[in-house]
């Protein structure tokens, strides 16, 4: 019978792709998916004639490429899984009747009993086709109320967490799935774009590929927010560190439009909350630079800037008063203020500024020289504030720098001038 079936496979598998399209219209609904819903019942026809005929065994049977691919372009599309398996259904039914209809024709007689199967066949199909669809909408429907239930619980419990309520630890503990007595690592994550599918997915992705960097001993504590934003806690033990540079290789290796901004680890329920305030804090800074911030954020880094974005608006002018002229927008200034921060940074030594830029020793030495010009009074005059101003400059960018040289009034607009056209 199998060998009969195998020259009439092109025509057994159009079909049944007629029968699918037409029973199932979800899966007629998009013209992109037709080439592949007809290699997927192909492959699947191929696979089960082959079987038959060569006596292969059911548990060396492996689902068709073209047939798993299909699966994912649904689930892809929202095309909910009871689709699938109905069209799976159909197509069972329809490749039996033409698999009896075949015995039939190489056999004589009345047929009564290949009749009665074909009739069986077909009624029990479609009875438990339809009983089926109603049982896993039933299910799925269930399940959606128990998930949201379930992290409407997980929501609540956290909030109290966080909120410093006196709450019961093992049950906070047990709702979690995390354990609260530990060291932890806060971080903040999300999506700088919403033109992929599924955002929450990769910022998962992200948090447990941050996990596994870290070496931490479990899972990391995933919470979303909204669409497009979650918090993370990842378990750190002596063993388990996240070096510096691991979240930057994370996003590189998954090429995820994904910003990350992480606190400082510490330990216990206390610990759970200042991580992750500290998170949010070094996440406040990555948004208020706007669309061009870093894409990984720590707060031990841009822990006094945090507290000036509550007013951009009294931290751009402190920084026009602090810094002068050198507050102007520009790429040159970009590159002296850059300079003068890492002068500072270093102890005021040209030679260490200039290897940690990468420049000569007299460029760093000229490039100090015109950022005091511009500012109208030696750097180290009021260090600790240029300091900051400068660090500001560095994380918030154009959010706190002037646009027009014409806001600077005073003895600043003439070190502009003199210094036009040099680098």
């Amino acid at each position: 019978m199998a060998a009969s079936l195998e020259p009439r496979i092109a025509e057994l598998t159009s079909d049944i792709r007629a029968l699918i399209q037409r029973d199932i219209p979800t899966l007629d609904s998009d013209p992109a998916l037709t080439s592949l819903l007809d290699a997927s019942v192909e492959e699947n026809v191929v696979t089960v004639v082959h079987m038959l005929r060569h006596g292969i065994l059911t548990a060396h049977v492996e689902a068709p490429t073209a047939a798993l691919e299909y699966a994912r372009r649904l689930a892809q599309r929202d095309i909910p899984a009871t689709a699938l398996i109905r069209a799976y259904r159909v197509g069972q039914a329809r490749f039996l009747r033409h698999c009896i209809d075949e015995l039939l024709d190489q056999t004589p007689g009345e047929h009564v009993e290949g009749a009665s199967t074909q009739w069986m066949v077909e009624h029990v199909s479609d009875t438990l086709d339809r009983v089926v669809e109603q049982v896993i909408a039933a299910y799925e429907s269930a399940r959606e109320r128990w998930i949201r239930n379930r992290s409407a619980v997980v929501t609540m419990r956290l909030r109290s967490v966080l909120a410093g309520e006196n709450v019961d630890l093992t049950a906070a503990q047990t709702t979690l799935g995390y354990r609260l007595l530990q060291r932890h690592l806060g971080v903040v994550l999300w999506a700088n774009s919403t033109a992929n599918h599924d955002p929450l997915k990769h910022l998962g992705r992200v948090a447990c590929a941050l996990a596994v960097a870290a070496r931490s001993p479990q899972d990391p504590l995933f919470v979303p927010c909204d669409e497009t934003s979650a918090w993370a806690w990842l378990a750190i033990t002596p063993a388990a560190v996240l070096r510096r540079d691991e979240p930057q290789a994370v996003l590189a290796e998954h090429q995820l439009p994904v910003s990350i901004a992480l606190g400082e680890p510490a330990s216990g329920v206390d610990g759970f909350r200042r991580t992750h305030h500290q998170a949010l804090s070094a996440q406040s800074v990555a948004l208020a630079a706007g669309p061009h911030h870093a894409p990984v954020t720590y707060f031990i880094d841009v822990a006094p800037v945090a507290m000036m974005c509550a007013d951009i608006e009294s931290t751009r002018e402190w920084i026009k008063e602090t810094l002068g002229a050198l507050a102007i927008n520009s790429e040159r200034n970009t590159r002296l203020r850059e300079t003068a921060r890492v002068f500072l940074q270093t102890g005021g030594s040209y030679t260490s500024t200039a290897d940690q830029l990468f420049l000569h020793r007299n460029t760093a030495q000229y490039r100090v020289q015109k950022a005091e010009e511009l500012r109208g009074r030696p750097l180290r005059e009021g260090r600790l504030d240029v300091e900051l101003a400068l660090l500001a400059c560095h994380w918030l960018g154009n959010a706190v720098l002037q646009h027009d040289s014409a806001t600077i009034t005073g003895p600043y607009r003439p070190a502009i001038d003199q210094s036009r056209g040099t680098t």
